[in-house]
Formats: C-alpha cells, sequence, structure tokens
C-alpha cells in the first residue's frame, strides 16, 4: 500500500470514530430542576434548593425529606413531583417514583426537561397506552398468534 492510501484509511478511520463518538446518544445526567410558576411560594424554592443540595452531595434521604417538603407546599408543580420522584428513585422506591415521574408529566404537559428525562424513559408515554387500550402489565388473555379468540 503507497503512503498516500495509507493516509486515506488512516483519516477515514478517525472520522468514522469521531463520528460515531457524536453520534452516540449519551444519556442526560439526572438532575433536580428549579420550581417555576407564579404561585410557587418561597419555602417551596427555598426546599427545593436544599434538596437539590443534597442530592447533589448523594444523600438521598435528606434530599427526599426536603423534596417532599417542597411538593407539599406546591404539589400541583411537575417540577417538585419531578424533584421527589428523583429523590426516591436513588433510594430504590421504584413503585412510589414511577407514580411521581408519572404525575410530574402530567402536571407538566409542555415541559421538555421532564418529558425527555430518562428517568421517564422506562415508564413510557402513559397518553399512548391509554389511547390504544394496553394493558400495562400484561393482564390481557394470551392468544395463539396473536389472534383474537
Amino acid at each position: 500500500m503507497d503512503g498516500g492510501r495509507k493516509r486515506f484509511l488512516l483519516l477515514s478511520l478517525v472520522v468514522l470514530i469521531a463520528g460515531a463518538d457524536g453520534c452516540a446518544s449519551k444519556r442526560k445526567p439526572l438532575v433536580p430542576l428549579a420550581l417555576t410558576g407564579v404561585t410557587v411560594s418561597r419555602d417551596a424554592i427555598a426546599w427545593t434548593e436544599e434538596g437539590t443540595k443534597a442530592y447533589h452531595a448523594k444523600q438521598f434521604e435528606e434530599a427526599k425529606r426536603y423534596f417532599a417538603q417542597a411538593m407539599a407546599a406546591a404539589p400541583e408543580s411537575g417540577q417538585a413531583h419531578y424533584n421527589y420522584a428523583l429523590a426516591l428513585n436513588a433510594l430504590g422506591e421504584k413503585a412510589v417514583a414511577r407514580h411521581h415521574f408519572l404525575e410530574a408529566a402530567n402536571l407538566a404537559p409542555g415541559d421538555k426537561v421532564i418529558w425527555d428525562s430518562p428517568a421517564l424513559a422506562p415508564y413510557g408515554d402513559p397518553e399512548s397506552r391509554k389511547q390504544r387500550g394496553e394493558r400495562p402489565y400484561g393482564t390481557g388473555r394470551s392468544t395463539f398468534g396473536g389472534m383474537s379468540r
């Protein structure tokens, strides 16, 4: 192989690797969200800030307590439910976390951060299940080859 061809192959390989790395989907970090909205109290904002500090310090029990207080003060805040669910999820309380992740999505229908969060991905789109009439946990009767009875 001549030198020009080797350089071309090497350059092609570098471009391929760089492109693959750039195209690979990187998981977004799960981070608590600031509370937004005109009806959010100062207390809820303060508890959220304290919960966020605890969450980043990996003190998830403490974060859970602060986020619970913020959620109680702002029950209609999707961000408050999302933050509480993050702490629950970090503590392994998946079932309760699921409820609050879905509640966060329902309370904040236009919030791209919540809806695009990898934390919500395992639970799917709650609206699409309703529209298709699917049962979430396979409670339907099985059929041969997927045919109706």
